[in-house]
């Protein structure tokens, strides 16, 4: 070895891996609250969102509009944290762009739902007789 010059260090390749061997974090995926406190408290605001979630279904059993109701707004929570939050655990799914669109839509059709569900819809949009007349009449 003494006599062996080591070899110039390998420069390293802008080309992507042929084998990915680990994936990127999302933007904001980091703990809500420092190290030091338990799981559940770091990841409070997946928490929030499925005990809304959780308490919605617990509703549904004995109305179901306002549990859907409860449901969909849990969802449009989940949005607005995601907004509003840097770092929100384990709710960072994708960037945050797709995390607060996916959240919001997935909300606020849930909610428009449970306001048009029959009988007694507490929103009547006339548009959707129409569309239903030729679609399913």
């Amino acid at each position: 070895m003494a006599g062996q010059e080591a070899a110039p260090p390998k420069k390293a390749s802008r080309r992507f891996p042929v084998l990915t061997r680990d994936t990127a974090r999302p933007e904001g995926g980091g703990r809500a609250i420092g190290g030091h406190r338990p799981a559940p408290y770091r990841q409070w605001p997946l928490l929030a969102v499925c005990l809304g979630v959780l308490a919605g279904l617990l509703v549904t059993l004995a109305e179901f509009r306002a549990g859907t109701l409860v449901i969909g707004l849990s969802l449009v929570g989940g949005a607005l944290l995601r907004w509003g939050k840097p770092s929100v655990g384990m709710l960072a799914v994708r960037s945050r762009f797709t995390d607060m669109i996916t959240y919001g839509v997935l909300g606020l059709v849930i909610v428009l739902l449970a306001l048009m569900a029959q009988p007694d819809p507490w929103l009547s949009l006339p548009f959707l007789d129409t569309v239903v007349h030729f679609t399913v009449r």
